[in-house]
């Protein structure tokens, strides 16, 4: 009997691993007609939510950042991104390398294989998919970006209805706190 039940528990169990991985690998688009041009300006990073290990042992310390994003030449961003810390502002630039559609993009210099805009009004929100190698370690992240420091209730939910799609759960999604560490630095799109 115990070796009946031993054998319904695996199987169950690589079912749900056949279902998460379908749902994890699902094909990700983005958005229709992307304007690299109406996406530039500031944007904030009002919430987060990924299975990589590093960003869940940091979550709950992370504060809001901000992506400066000017359209470049062939359909790339340039990207000024600023990270209020404990010791200060961080900031970091980066290319978001066009790779086929437009708002498709990969940004080799922070270990990001595969970066989609998959959902934007350009006015006020943008949800973004970021599928990325961090320590060897591959996994996938999804970021709300908003124009100002709260998200709208349509973004929010615009921003759990993808994440869920992609199988991330809610346990894993964090609100990211304002902070002022960063407020005298360049707050235009460069």
């Amino acid at each position: 009997m115990s070796t009946a039940v031993g054998m319904k528990s695996v199987m169950l169990a690589q079912v749900l691993l056949l279902l998460w991985v379908s749902t994890a690998w699902a094909e990700v688009l983005v958005q229709p007609d992307f304007d690299a041009k109406k996406f530039s300006g500031l944007w904030f990073v009002v919430s987060m939510v990924s299975d990589c290990k590093v960003f869940l042992g940091k979550k709950d310390h992370l504060l809001m950042p901000t992506m400066a994003v000017t359209a470049a030449a062939e359909g790339n961003l340039s990207v000024h991104q600023q990270f209020p810390g404990a010791d200060g502002c961080n900031q970091v630039d980066a290319e978001y390398v066009r790779v086929g559609s437009q708002g498709h993009f990969r940004v080799p210099a922070l270990g990001y294989l595969d970066v989609r805009i998959v959902d934007t009004d350009y006015s006020s929100f943008a949800v973004v998919y970021i599928y990325k190698e961090l320590e060897g370690v591959l996994s996938t992240m999804v970021q709300l970006y908003s124009r100002t420091q709260e998200a709208s209730p349509q973004a929010l939910k615009a921003f759990q209805d993808f994440y869920l799609t992609v199988g991330l759960p809610h346990d894993m999604m964090v609100m990211l706190p304002k902070s002022d560490a960063c407020s005298s630095g360049d707050k235009e799109a460069r």
